[in-house]
Parts: structure tokens; C-alpha cells; sequence
């Protein structure tokens, strides 16, 4: 049985496109260029972090954003930023019965503008404000704390392996990788998700009705 469904931001809920744009123009760089470096490092499997190193040695991620923020150039999201089918696949899990969660590697500041959307969820939360990003076990433990039901009634939608599929699993949970964004495709067929991964879907709106034929 299924209770809680807590999902992924980054390419699970939003498209980034708009958002890497954003670093970089704050970084003087064309965006196919910026863009090719960051899939350079996905194909690598690191941290997409790591892709503002080759435009600026030493870049402080932190640090950076603060001065966007300073600078009227900070985060942004809204509706143009959802997915198409986050609303509808939100709503119906809703209706279906079960609590619906968010929790994802992002700000406390965007905790605030996602709360803002009025999604139909019933919490939102991020590693900024807790204090521990994924794929850190100590992350999902709080992902535990935050939906009702016993590990193995919780299920985790995202869109990389390595953050979202194998650290869920690993904590108890059911995992779900949705084949989108650059992790998406590019892990949607990987050995180690095809073991790891309860379900890889193409749409939100396929989730009420695979939850419900599994026993929910």
C-alpha cells in the first residue's frame, strides 16, 4: 500500500532551461556553451555543480547566488517553469487519497516560490532548509519524518540515479524515475536504476493509476 508520494524540483517538477540560463548570462556565457559543459559533466555522472569550475575556478555556488539575489537577478520560478503535467499529476494523486509531498536539493528561497504556485501538495521543503542535500542518507531520513507512512508506504519521484533513485532506495523507500530532463534521459535505460527503480514513467499523470493497480 502506498500513502505518501514525495517528489523531486529540479526536472522532476520544473524545467530548468530557464534557470540554467539565467547562471549563464550572470556568468557571460553563451547558453549552448554553457549548456554542452553542463551535459559534458552529467554524462561524467558528477555533480552539475562542478560545471561553473571550468567557466570560473574557484566558484563559490553559494556565494554566487547571494549576489544574484543582491543584484535583482535571483531565483524565479512560475508557472512557465512547471512541467505540463505537475498540476494534473499533482490533483490526481490528491484525489486518489494520498498525501503529496515535495522535498528537493534546492533554497530556502525556493521553498518560498514554490509555495507560492499553490501546488496541491501538502508540504513543500528543501535541503536548504534542512540542512543536509541529497544523496546524504540523513536527507532522506527527513523525507521519512515528513510523510505519513512506513518506509516502504512512501514513495520518491525524481530524476537522477545517483540523488533521487539509489538513496531513496537505499533508505526503504519505493522510487520512481521519471525519463526527463538530461539525468532523466540519459539514466532512464541504466542497469543500476532497472534494479533500483520500482517504476520509470514518462508522465506525472501515469502515477495515480500505477499506484492504485499495486495495492494502493
Amino acid at each position: 500500500m502506498v500513502r505518501s508520494v514525495v517528489f523531486d524540483v529540479g526536472e522532476t517538477l520544473l524545467d530548468d532551461t530557464r534557470e540554467w540560463a539565467r547562471w549563464a548570462d550572470w556568468l557571460a556565457v553563451p547558453h549552448h556553451t554553457f549548456s554542452a559543459v553542463l551535459g559534458a559533466v552529467t554524462a561524467q555522472g558528477r555533480n552539475n555543480a562542478e560545471t561553473f569550475q571550468y567557466f570560473r575556478p574557484g566558484f563559490d555556488l553559494a556565494r554566487e547566488r547571494q549576489l544574484r539575489e543582491e543584484a535583482g537577478f535571483g531565483e524565479l520560478i512560475g508557472d512557465v517553469d512547471l512541467y505540463p503535467d505537475v498540476r494534473p499529476g499533482l490533483s490526481a494523486l490528491r484525489e486518489a487519497g494520498l498525501w503529496v509531498g515535495i522535498a528537493g536539493n534546492q533554497t530556502s528561497r525556493a521553498a518560498e516560490l514554490l509555495e507560492g504556485l499553490g501546488l496541491a501538495v501538502d508540504a513543500i521543503a528543501t535541503s536548504g532548509q534542512w540542512g543536509v542535500a541529497k544523496p546524504d542518507p540523513a536527507f532522506f531520513a527527513r523525507v521519512l519524518e515528513l510523510a505519513p507512512g512506513r518506509p516502504e508506504e512512501i514513495v520518491y519521484v525524481g530524476d537522477h540515479r545517483d540523488n533521487d533513485v539509489v538513496p531513496a532506495k537505499s533508505a526503504g523507500l519505493r522510487t520512481v524515475l521519471i525519463r526527463r530532463g538530461p539525468w532523466g534521459y540519459l539514466w532512464a535505460d541504466d542497469p543500476v536504476v532497472r534494479e533500483s527503480a520500482d517504476w520509470i514513467i514518462n508522465d506525472l499523470t501515469e502515477l495515480p493509476d500505477l499506484l492504485i493497480s499495486s495495492g494502493n
